[in-house]
């Protein structure tokens, strides 16, 4: 890919978009060295962009710096992922039952969309993983967004790319996507019926049953 073909925001960060998809798609392995001069040659770019776009990453977590031996693709602990999962669960516990306190007839509406198509890519015999995943981290991130608090939304944001990076996802687990969707629906129940704290406590139960099946 040749630099002329990168849209015209700032190198760096369009730069950063396109190594973040290669890691999050496992092209670049936890673990792995990122070879710099090979990057910039296959991007048609100088060192100088890709060398920003890693401190982008870097702060974002997924990419750990080391000297005098470059950069290489972060790799998570099980104590990393628990950390992670444990902040997770805080975050969105908190954001979700602000929601079924006071979420409008639009947004319930809106919630209840999202979790009929999750129900929809959950259907025993097509099991679509990569569309249940997409459709399940929108659900989230829509009720963090309806919660409106930005400086959560960034941290629950940033927390989920690190989660990302953890070799073993936990909707591959067997029988794993039946059990988030039996949780989903226990979140949704608890916010049309207006319960903060039952929201609250759904939320938390899911997150510790995605942590003990991402180990």
């Amino acid at each position: 890919m040749s630099a002329l073909t990168l849209t015209p925001r700032a190198l760096y960060e369009e730069v950063a978009e396109l190594l973040r998809q290669r890691i999050f798609n496992r092209e670049l392995e936890p673990g792995s060295w990122i070879d710099e001069l090979k990057l910039a040659e296959e991007y048609g770019i100088s060192r100088t962009p890709l060398r920003e776009a890693l401190k982008v990453l870097a702060a974002e977590g997924l990419v750990t710096m080391k000297v005098r031996r470059g950069a290489y693709v972060t790799e998570v602990s099980e104590k990393d992922l628990a950390d992670v999962y444990h902040l997770l669960s805080l975050l969105e516990s908190d954001a979700v039952g602000v929601l079924a306190e006071r979420a409008s007839s639009a947004q319930l509406a809106e919630l209840e969309a999202l979790h009929a198509e999750l129900e929809a890519a959950a259907v025993p015999g097509k099991v679509d993983r990569a569309h249940f995943f997409a459709i399940n981290e929108r659900f989230h991130m829509r009720i963090l967004a309806m919660a409106d608090n930005r400086w959560r939304d960034q941290m629950v944001a940033d927390l989920r790319k690190v989660m990302k990076l953890n070799r073993h996802n936990s909707l591959l687990k067997a029988g794993r996507i039946a059990e988030s969707l039996a949780e989903h629906r226990a979140i949704m129940a608890a916010i049309k019926a207006r319960d903060g704290a039952g929201a609250m406590a759904r939320m938390q139960e899911h997150f510790r049953s995605g942590l003990e099946a991402a180990n």
